[in-house]
């Protein structure tokens, strides 16, 4: 059982070979990214293709927030200017913050920045890293309850939830 939690853990972790170029967050982001979104939904192989560009600039206003502009299809259909503020840069805890009082925690962790939250009923666990000059992200989406619960409860036996995911973000994005 043991050996099942560590491989787990391994598998949760991301412990990808990330290139050397993601190793400071997120001086090493900096910059205009773009490219395309593919996202996988139920019921399709294909994706549904979208534009997508991720601005990542120092705040011209305060020290130490960058901001952290996303902005899929065109500026005028789905524009986001978030900032992205240290909560603890030694530890790796960031707040992405969309200027509306919601405040999502991320996490600087093995060359990726992370985080999970949950909105409406559905989690979303994203993450970011750099690999070869590129920006490349992932967003799962799955209800909040579980699709089933199984074990038996035991050392030997955990109980464990499992989720139906719903769907799926990638994208590969480029700077400008």
């Amino acid at each position: 059982m043991k050996q099942l939690l560590v491989i787990i853990g391994i598998l949760l972790t991301g412990t990808t070979t990330i290139a050397q170029d993601s190793a400071k967050f997120p001086a090493s982001f900096i910059g205009h990214w773009q490219g395309t979104l593919n996202w996988y939904t139920e019921g399709t192989d294909e994706p549904k293709l979208i534009n997508m560009e991720l601005h990542i600039q120092p705040s011209k206003d305060t020290s130490g927030q960058y901001t952290w502009h996303i902005i899929y299809g065109k500026a005028t259909e789905d524009n986001r200017p978030y900032l992205l503020k240290a909560i603890d840069s030694a530890k790796g805890h960031w707040i992405i913050d969309e200027v509306n009082g919601i405040l999502l925690n991320q996490y600087w962790k093995g060359g990726k920045f992370a985080g999970a939250f949950t909105v409406g009923g559905t989690t979303i666990i994203n993450s970011y890293w750099l690999e070869k000059g590129q920006l490349h992200l992932e967003f799962f989406s799955h209800p909040a309850k579980p699709l089933a619960t199984t074990g038996l409860g035991t050392e030997d036996s955990p109980k464990v939830d499992s989720y139906h995911i719903r769907s799926y973000q990638k994208a590969v994005l480029n700077k400008k």
